[in-house]
């Protein structure tokens, strides 16, 4: 064999490894319900933030832990355990997306995504 042929077949090698790589860490969406089946799969649950029960958080205790209660988008309600800080405006945001697993019975996640509400409102910027 040609070296070029070696060269070739070990980049088609690097290539297949990286795309099996990428496919097994990938994650999916899904509601708690979906999370509870599967507590050792990660996703990523979308949902809104219940403002009627305080968001547990102690920086003098824990900087990097945080609790509170997320209703799913099909308005199952779960505790969820956030192990990072709590983050800017985070009682503001109209939806979150959390990522992590589901530990016993609760939501264990390692980031959150949050969608702000818009600064305009038909066009015209609120005040």
């Amino acid at each position: 064999m040609k070296k070029i042929h070696v060269v070739g077949i070990i980049v088609i090698a690097v290539a297949i490894g990286v795309i099996l790589t990428s496919l097994s860490n990938s994650t999916s969406y899904a509601d708690f319900k979906e999370a509870m089946a599967n507590p050792g799969t990660e996703y990523h649950v979308v949902g809104k933030l219940d403002k009627t029960i305080p968001v547990e958080y102690d920086p003098k205790v824990n900087a990097d832990l945080c609790s509170f209660y997320m209703k799913d988008n099909n308005g199952e309600e779960k505790k969820v355990v956030l192990h990072k800080s709590v983050p800017q405006d985070f009682q503001k945001s109209e939806q979150l997306v959390l990522i992590g697993k589901m530990q016993n019975g609760e939501f264990h996640a390692n980031d959150v995504l949050m969608k702000c509400p818009s600064k305009y409102n038909d066009g015209k910027p609120q005040i």
